[in-house]
């Protein structure tokens, strides 16, 4: 093989390793980014829904995801990333989406923050390969988070899920199909 062959072939073995650092965030600021939205969030969350706080201080962590947008003209779509935080301190980042279909027209953007509420439910999320929200989830509304913080079986509940800051035209804001895994930003 001569050296030009050979340098060839180390280009163009290389390029997918190269491509692929590049596409999962490698030497970009995704990181800040999604930090600085997710503080932000958090604030938002402990402002308009004290009570949370409380919830805060029981979970063995928690999943916000500060910026969730969802739309749909009969086939629907949901995209969002955000940070897993144990101890108020970012462990990993995720993304999560989920497709509907029915009659909806519309979009809109809404945070929700997921609270695991036990270690196992949070052990079982961290290392799932991509784990799927159910029926299961505890809802929070705002109207409800005073009384779930004092509330023995919510508390007991594995995974709670707070919506809020929607905005925009779409109604209703549904985690359950939506998918979760594990990002490089």
């Amino acid at each position: 093989m001569t050296a030009l062959t050979r340098r060839r072939f180390l280009a163009a073995a290389s390029a997918p390793v190269a491509l692929a650092a590049c596409g999962n965030g490698v030497g970009s600021n995704g990181a800040t980014r999604i930090d600085q939205r997710v503080d932000a969030a958090f604030n938002f969350m402990y402002d308009t829904l004290p009570d949370t706080q409380v919830l805060a201080g029981k979970a063995a962590g928690i999943l916000m995801m500060p910026v969730v947008t969802e739309g749909g003209f009969f086939v629907g779509g949901a995209y969002g990333r955000g940070a897993l935080r144990i101890d108020g301190v970012t462990v990993d980042y995720y993304s999560t989406t989920a497709a509907s279909v029915g009659l909806q027209i519309g979009g809109q953007q809404y945070s929700h923050a997921l609270f695991f509420m036990t270690q196992p439910a949070l052990s079982n999320f961290r290392t799932s390969t991509g784990w799927t929200a159910g029926g299961d989830l505890e809802y929070v509304t705002p109207n409800s988070a005073g009384a779930l913080t004092t509330d023995t079986t919510a508390l007991l509940t594995p995974v709670v899920a707070v919506v809020f800051g929607q905005a925009g035209l779409l109604a209703g804001a549904s985690l359950e199909g939506a998918k979760y895994n594990r990002i490089i930003p």
